[in-house]
Order: structure tokens, then sequence, then C-alpha cells
């Protein structure tokens, strides 16, 4: 199995090793695995699950909540029902606050084009 380290990681997904040690430390990669200096090594499945929480973290998931999903995913199929109704609810959730951003962001479009105008017509 090919692994790589807490920075490579960190480069392939563009956020800080800090954040990796922060999330390891929440409980959210649960099963990363050490060399014999203590380095963290990323398997390929730590990278697909990383990327996971990077998605539920992304779209403003509670930390408590991604823990839950993880905790899950380690449990294994017999929790796919509860996996299955987090994601649904949190879609709603997701799409609750597109919709809301996309109404903040007429406005501010609408701001934008005032003042357009306003400089224009000086």
């Amino acid at each position: 199995m090919k692994y790589c380290s807490i920075s490579e990681a960190a480069t392939k997904f563009n956020i800080p090793e800090s954040t990796l040690r922060y999330y390891e430390k929440k409980g959210l990669l649960p099963l990363i695995e050490r060399d014999a200096a203590g380095r963290r090594l990323f398997s390929e499945d730590q990278l697909s699950l990383l990327e996971t929480v990077i998605c539920l973290k992304s779209t403003h998931m509670p930390i408590s909540d991604i823990k839950q999903y993880i905790d899950w995913v380690i449990e294994g199929d017999k929790t796919i029902e509860m996996r299955l109704e987090m994601m649904n609810h949190h879609k709603q959730a997701v799409l609750a606050e597109i919709s809301s951003m996309t109404k903040s962001l007429k406005g501010i479009q609408l701001k934008i084009t005032r003042y357009t105008q306003r400089i224009q017509h000086k």
C-alpha cells in the first residue's frame, strides 16, 4: 500500500499541516498510521476519508457531526441508513445556505451596480 506524509497530504488538499493534526486530535482521522519515528502516514483510504472531512467542513457541517459520521463509517455497513439520513439532512442545510447566499449576492450586486453608475455619472 502506498502512503504519503502529512506534508504531502496537506499539499494535496491545500490545507495547513496544523489542520490535519487538529482533525486527528478531534477524532476525524482515527486510523492514521505512524512510521517507526512516529510520523503520520496517510494511506489512500485515509486520504479518501480526509477528502470527505474537508468536503463536510467546507459545507459548514459542525465538527461534532463530522465526528459522528466518521464513527459511523468506522462501524461499517450497519450504519449506512444513519449516514444516509445525516447526508440528506446536511444536503438540505447546504441548499438552504446556498439560497440565502444567492439572495445576499443579489443585494451586493445591486450595490455594485448603483455605485458603478454613480461613479460613471460624476
